[in-house]
Parts: C-alpha cells; sequence; structure tokens
C-alpha cells in the first residue's frame, strides 16, 4: 500500500484547493461583470425572513452531510464513530471537490476506510453500496421528474417552450442530461450485475474489454476490479432488506436536502420584492432543474465542475429567479454547497493524515 498511500497523499495536499477557486472564482468575477445589475443588489434586504431562509439553506447542508453520515454508519455496521465517519466524509467531499465531477473520490474513499482498520475488500465493498445508492437515487428521480413536469418546462431556456418530442434533440442541455443519464444507467446496472447476480462474468467482461489496445496499459487495474467486484459481491448479496431500505432512505434525503438548497436561498433573497413570488410547481421545477445540473455536470472535466456549475447554473435557472440576481444566487449556492468542503479539508487532512500514519496507532 506504500504506492497508493503516497498517490493519495498527493491528492489531498491542500494547495490542490487553489485550481477550483480559481476557476469558480473566476466564472463568477467574469458573469458579475458581465451583467451587473446595481438596482437588484439595493433590492437585496437582509430581513430576518432572509436570514431565517439562510439558516435553513444551511440546514439544508447540515442534513445532507448527517444523511451521508448515517448511511456510512450503516454499511460499516456501525463500527466506527461518529467523529470517525464525520472525518472520513469531509475528505471524500474534499477528494470530489478537487476532482473531475466524472472521476470523483469515489477510489481514495477505499483507502480512507482501509487506513480506519477495514479490509481492502470490506472497503471496497462499502464504496461499491454508496455509488449504487447515489446512482439509483438519480436513475429513480430524473425519469420520475421528468414524467412529472414534463419536457417542456424541465428544458425549456428564456422561456422558449418544448413543443414537440423532436424539439428536445435541438436543445443543449438536454444532450447533456441525456448522456450523464445514460451514464449512470449503464454504469449501476453493469455494477449491480455484478454485486448480485455474476461478479466473475463482469470481470471476464472487463478483462476481455481491456485487451484492446488503446486501454491495455489499464489491463491489470481492470483485473483487479473484477476481483475486487467478486469480494464485495460475498459481501453485499446477502445483506438483508431493512439493511439496503435504511442505507436507501438516507441516502434519500441526503440528496433531496441538498438540491432544496437553492430553494431556500431564493426565498431568502427574494422576500419583500415587489410583484415576485415563486408558486410550489415552480420550487419543485427548481428542484428538478437542480437534479438535471447534477446530472450534467458529470460529464465535466473541471474539478468537481468549477466553472460549468456557475454557468449552467446562471443559464438553466434564470427563468425562476428575478434579472440581475441570477449571479449572486450561484455564487452563494457554491459558496454553500462547495467551497466550505475545500476549507474543511483543509483543517482535517493534517489531523487524519497525522492520526492513521501514526506507528502508535
Amino acid at each position: 500500500m506504500s504506492e497508493t498511500a503516497a498517490s493519495i497523499q498527493k491528492k489531498l495536499r491542500p494547495s490542490r484547493i487553489i485550481l477550483p477557486i480559481i476557476i469558480g472564482m473566476g466564472i463568477v468575477g467574469w458573469l458579475l461583470y458581465r451583467e451587473w445589475d446595481s438596482k437588484a443588489i439595493e433590492a437585496i434586504t437582509f430581513s430576518w425572513y432572509a436570514l431565517f431562509f439562510l439558516a435553513i439553506a444551511l440546514l439544508m447542508m447540515a442534513i445532507r452531510d448527517l444523511g451521508y453520515m448515517y448511511r456510512l454508519k450503516i454499511l460499516t455496521d456501525h463500527k466506527l464513530s461518529w467523529k470517525k465517519v464525520f472525518q472520513i466524509i469531509m475528505l471524500w467531499e474534499f477528494t470530489s471537490a478537487v476532482t473531475p465531477s466524472a472521476v470523483g473520490g469515489t477510489g481514495v474513499a477505499v483507502f480512507f476506510l482501509y487506513k480506519e482498520g477495514f479490509s481492502a475488500g470490506k472497503s471496497t465493498a462499502i464504496v461499491m453500496a454508496t455509488s449504487i445508492l447515489d446512482e439509483l437515487y438519480f436513475i429513480i428521480m430524473f425519469p420520475l421528474l421528468f414524467l412529472i413536469l414534463g419536457a417542456s418546462d424541465l428544458f425549456s431556456i428564456d422561456g422558449s417552450r418544448i413543443g414537440h418530442i423532436s424539439d428536445l434533440f435541438s436543445n443543449r442541455y438536454f444532450y447533456f442530461a441525456a448522456i450523464g443519464y445514460l451514464i449512470k444507467l449503464l454504469f449501476t446496472c453493469f455494477i449491480f450485475y455484478g454485486l448480485f447476480f455474476n461478479p466473475n462474468a463482469v470481470k471476464r467482461i472487463l478483462a476481455g474489454i481491456f485487451r484492446l489496445p488503446f486501454i491495455k496499459k489499464w489491463r491489470k487495474s481492470a483485473i483487479k476490479a473484477g476481483d475486487d467486484l467478486i469480494v464485495a459481491s460475498d459481501i453485499l448479496k446477502n445483506k438483508p432488506f431493512k439493511f439496503w431500505f435504511k442505507a436507501f432512505t438516507a441516502t434519500f434525503f441526503s440528496w433531496t436536502a441538498r438540491y432544496w438548497v437553492v430553494n431556500f436561498l431564493l426565498l431568502a433573497l427574494v422576500i419583500g420584492l415587489p410583484a415576485f413570488g415563486v408558486s410550489f410547481y415552480e420550487h419543485i421545477m427548481i428542484f428538478g432543474r437542480q437534479l438535471v445540473m447534477w446530472i450534467m455536470m458529470l460529464i465535466m472535466p473541471s474539478p468537481g465542475g468549477s466553472g460549468f456549475a456557475e454557468i449552467i447554473f446562471q443559464d438553466y435557472l434564470k427563468d425562476f429567479i428575478p434579472v440581475g440576481f441570477v449571479i449572486i444566487m450561484a455564487f452563494l449556492w457554491r459558496l454553500i454547497s462547495y467551497y466550505p468542503y475545500l476549507m474543511i479539508g483543509v483543517f482535517i487532512i493534517p489531523r487524519w493524515v497525522k492520526r492513521v500514519f501514526s506507528k502508535t496507532e
């Protein structure tokens, strides 16, 4: 594990926060410069109502993290203390924030669990279970929201409605969402089949695919992934329904709370604005579009989707936010849901590394 440890510690360097901050802040600064609206700034009033809804927005993120922590407690059979679970989740989020969205922090999470005393097989099983549960949320919720809200509302931009299903294919966001969803669906089906039905077949498929000349150099890693899948399958496939129900319930509350952050930020900023209101249906629409945004971010190469997230927010949610407020909302959204993990990670990393690599532990 020495080579792995060295590479993991390299990924956890606090200096890695610089790039996503520069990208994100640079995009926000450029958008503010391009669309500055002094009247919108002057219209913001920090009343007790505004502070209340800001507090609720922060509470949503706390619920999100608590849900993740409780899920990890379930998946580890309650063998980790709340303190250790908190550290792992924060490190996991930090790694996700400084790596491309398509990569995420799952690979590093296996190492985190391994260093907390779990076997390599058990650590892999836990991380695979979290991936399956996360992807299952998107796989269920996206078509459900698509049916409830309709393509016309879910993908319309600048007030232009989609009148026919063929119009979807001229909508840039539909392509992003469709590709992201397809990746999630195929990945989940592949891993689900391997975990619960035939891990040996999946290993053979991986070994065959990675015989191709342009990816042959990763064949050993693919075979190792197949071996890990077999071990994980032995650990997870006999878990009772109650185990999966509790874990998915925690997953559901975590992601749902995260998406309600923007809704409460909107309420905090627009309270008292004349001639502006957001109906319950529009709140559901904002929730749905955030889920679609997250699926789109899967295929973005920047760390944590930085830069793209701010642009997509400004363009995709402006139909529901007063003119001049969109960039402010985008900045506050990332300030609450993204940048804190960079900062917390900087403080936790040195302590965690010192603890888990201590010779006396």
